[in-house]
C-alpha cells in the first residue's frame, strides 16, 4: 500500500468487482458467524497507518483500528522492526522466563499508578481478552472460595461460555444452555439512559445504592460474590463512561465487604481514554486489572494484573498454550517506548477533545443526535428518533453506510446498534480527524434529510 495516501478515495461501487468475488468465496467457505464484512463489504489488500486499501483500489480512513487493537494504526514501522528482531531469537516459549518477557513485565508494572506497582503480580493468559476474563474469575473464586459474580447491565466481557454469561447482551445467550451459573446483573450508571428511569434531577447515583442495599440485605437474594466486574467505559454497550461517584462508591462497597473488584480494561486500557488505564481517572485501585487488545501491539496477548495477596493458585491452575508469545512481548515494549517518546497520550487527549467538540456542534444542528460521550479516543454518538427520543438503529446504520461510501469506516454498538463508535489509532493526526469529521458531517446531513423526507411522506 502506498504511504502517499492522505485522504480516502472511493473509485467503485461497494463492493467493487474484485472485493465482491472474494466476499462471495468467503461466504461459501467461512462460518456464518463472521461479522465485519457484512457491514463493510470490502476485501482488504493492504493497510498502513490510519488507512486500509481494498482489492479494487478504494482507500478508507479506518476509525475501527482492529476493534481497538491497533494503538499505533496498521503496520507501524517501530513495531514491525521489533517483531523482525525478536523472531530471530524465538517466538513461542510457553511460560519460560526470557529477556524480552522480563522487559515486558517491567514495562507493564511501570504503567500502573505508582502506589500499585509493588503490590501486583502478573498472570499470562491465552491470546484473547476472554481468556484473561476467565482467568480473573477463576482467580477470584479460588481466592475467596465463593461462587457467584456481580456484573453490570450493558457490559461486554467476551463470547466464550463463561464470559458471555457475564455479558449483558441477551441475543447471543438465547441459543445456548448451561452457561456459567451464579452471575447477578445490576444497573450500570448510564445517566443518559437511566436504568432506573429517573430524571437527572432525581438521580443521586441510585443504581450503586441499590447494589449496596442488596449486598447488605440478609434477605436480598444475592450471596456475597467472589468478585464484582465492570468496564470503566462500556465499549460494546455503547461507549458509556461510568460516573465518577458510581465507581468511587463501588470501590468503597467492595472494600468494606471484602469483595475483589475486577476492572476490564481490555478495550479502554493502553491509552485509549487518555491515561494508560481508564481506572486512573477515577482515583481507585482495583484488585484485578484485565488487559488485552492493544497490549500486543497488534499481536495476540492478554494478561491479568492482580494484588499479591490473591496469589493462591497452585502450579498449573491456569495455563494457556500461547501465553508465551515472544513476538507480542517485543511489539509491546517497542510500542510503549514509542508512545512515551512521541507523547501519544497527549495526542489522545487533544484529538479526543477535537472529536468531541465538533460532534457536539453537530448535535446542536441535527436532532437525530441524542448524545455524544466517551473519554479520549473512545467515543460514541447515539442516534435517536427526534420525536420520541427513542434510540434509532436505522439512522445509525444509515450514517455508517453513507460514511462508508465516502471512504470512512465507522463501527456501531450499544443497545440495538444505535451508537456510532470511534476507535481511531491513538496517534491519529489532526488532518485525519478533520477528514473524518468532514465525512461524518456529510453522512449525518444525508441521513437527516432522508429521515426528514420519510417523516414528511408518512
Amino acid at each position: 500500500m502506498s504511504n502517499s495516501y492522505t485522504a480516502p478515495i472511493v473509485r467503485t461501487s461497494l463492493p467493487g468487482p474484485k472485493s465482491g468475488q472474494m466476499l462471495e468465496k468467503q461466504a461459501s467457505q467461512e462460518s456464518n458467524a463472521r461479522t465485519y464484512p457484512r457491514n463493510f463489504p470490502i476485501a482488504i489488500k493492504a493497510a498502513s497507518g490510519s488507512y486500509v486499501e481494498d482489492l479494487d483500489g478504494n482507500v478508507f480512513l479506518d476509525l475501527l483500528s482492529g476493534a481497538g487493537v491497533l494503538a499505533l494504526g496498521h503496520n507501524h514501522p517501530v513495531i514491525k522492526e521489533a517483531v523482525k528482531q525478536q523472531v530471530e531469537t524465538g517466538s513461542h516459549l510457553l511460560d519460560f522466563p526470557t529477556p524480552i518477557k522480563d522487559e515486558f513485565i517491567d514495562v507493564n508494572f511501570s504503567l500502573l499508578p505508582e502506589s500499585m506497582r509493588n503490590q501486583m503480580k502478573i498472570q499470562f493468559c491465552g491470546p484473547t481478552g476472554a481468556d484473561a476474563i476467565d482467568a480473573a474469575i477463576k482467580l477470584c473464586k479460588t481466592y475467596t472460595k465463593r461462587g457467584s459474580i456481580v456484573s453490570f447491565q450493558g457490559g461486554f466481557h467476551g463470547s466464550t461460555q463463561s464470559t458471555i454469561a457475564l455479558t449483558g447482551l441477551n441475543a447471543p445467550k438465547e441459543p445456548l444452555q448451561n452457561l456459567m451459573p451464579g452471575v447477578h446483573f445490576f444497573p450500570y450508571g448510564h445517566c443518559y439512559r437511566c436504568p432506573l428511569s429517573l430524571q437527572k434531577s432525581q438521580c443521586q447515583t441510585n443504581c450503586i445504592k441499590y447494589l449496596e442495599n442488596v449486598l447488605n440485605d440478609t434477605n436480598g437474594g444475592v450471596p456475597k460474590p467472589a468478585a464484582v466486574i465492570l468496564e470503566m467505559v462500556q465499549g460494546e454497550g455503547g461507549v458509556v463512561p461510568a460516573p465518577t461517584e458510581f465507581v468511587v462508591e463501588l470501590r468503597r462497597i467492595t472494600r468494606e465487604l471484602d469483595i475483589p473488584l475486577i476492572v476490564d480494561e481490555i478495550q479502554a486500557g493502553y491509552g485509549r481514554t487518555g491515561t494508560w488505564y481508564a481506572f486512573e481517572q477515577y482515583g481507585i485501585e482495583p484488585d484485578v486489572v484485565v488487559v488485552s487488545k492493544a497490549l500486543g501491539g497488534g499481536l495476540p496477548a492478554s494478561i491479568i494484573l492482580y494484588n499479591k495477596k490473591m496469589d493462591v493458585w497452585k502450579a498449573g491452575a491456569h495455563t494457556g498454550t500461547f501465553r508465551g508469545n515472544q513476538l507480542a512481548f517485543a511489539a509491546n515494549v517497542a510500542m510503549v517506548e514509542h508512545m512515551r517518546q512521541d507523547k501519544v497520550l497527549d495526542n489522545v487527549v487533544k484529538q479526543g477533545n477535537l472529536f468531541k467538540q465538533k460532534l457536539t456542534e453537530l448535535k446542536s444542528r441535527y436532532p437525530i443526535i441524542g448524545d455524544v460521550r466517551g473519554k479520549g479516543l473512545m467515543l460514541g454518538m447515539e442516534l435517536i428518533e427526534p420525536n420520541s427520543g427513542l434510540s434509532s438503529p436505522e439512522i445509525a446504520r444509515s450514517i455508517q453506510q453513507n460514511a462508508l461510501k465516502m471512504g470512512l469506516l465507522l463501527e456501531l454498538g450499544g443497545r440495538d446498534d444505535c451508537v456510532i463508535r470511534l476507535l481511531p489509532p491513538l496517534n491519529i493526526s489532526t488532518q485525519e480527524v478533520e477528514i473524518a469529521l468532514d465525512i461524518m458531517g456529510k453522512a449525518i446531513s444525508i441521513s437527516f434529510d432522508e429521515f426528514d423526507s420519510a417523516v414528511a411522506i408518512s
